[in-house]
């Protein structure tokens, strides 16, 4: 008698039901994301403030370097900048020496959301490499500055840690910290300009 297949469901404030091992576009609302991601902390919450620093905010930041870094670039792929991390709603933010441990599965299931996630909201289901990097350096920029603002390393850690090309970007950026609510009402404000944009421009 063949194995039934195995099922993770995590329902969602939304009433949605999605299976993280086999999320379906169907079943993914961006409320749920934008609500999901505001209350997940980056830096395992080992930041300064009074507020956790959320991957909601993380988020808009990385979008945000993506825009200066590439002017004109594809309002869709802005898009894919805001929602790069949009698996951790229901997986959360693990830090680098947690993923490794958990080995390839953690990967695959990594895969498959953002796949879901990106089909579900008019994206391709595996983003361009030359997309990949441009978002992976906005990714990086990202992290500095979070390091050195907020998370307590010291500037020659970060350097040694996130080394960057061009430093000049830092100087006109800051971190913002907000109540989760205010951070999931940004991060539903910027997805639906750019999805409105992206829409209009198809």
């Amino acid at each position: 008698m063949a194995a039934r297949p195995r099922r993770a469901w995590q329902r969602m404030l939304s009433g949605r039901r999605l299976d993280l091992l086999d999320p379906t576009p169907v079943d993914i609302e961006i409320t749920d994301i934008a609500h999901g991601l505001a209350f997940v902390a980056r830096w395992n919450g080992q930041t300064r403030g009074d507020w956790p620093y959320s991957v909601a905010e993380h988020s808009l930041l990385v979008e945000d370097i993506l825009t200066r870094l590439n002017p004109g670039i594809e309002t869709r792929w802005r898009l894919a900048a805001l929602l790069h991390d949009a698996p951790e709603y229901v997986i959360g933010d693990m830090i680098s020496p947690v993923k490794a441990a958990l080995g390839a599965e953690y990967g695959r299931m990594d895969e498959r959301l953002t796949a879901a996630i990106h089909r579900r909201f008019g994206l391709p289901a595996t983003i361009p490499s030359s997309i990949k990097v441009k978002i992976k350096a906005a990714d990086r920029i990202s992290a500095r500055l979070e390091a050195v603002q907020i998370a307590g390393f010291s500037l020659s850690e970060a350097k040694r840690l996130f080394p960057l090309q061009n430093e000049l970007i830092l100087s006109v950026l800051h971190i913002r910290i907000r109540p989760p609510a205010e951070a999931r009402e940004a991060f539903l404000d910027r997805f639906r300009m750019l999805n409105e944009a992206a829409d209009g421009s198809a």
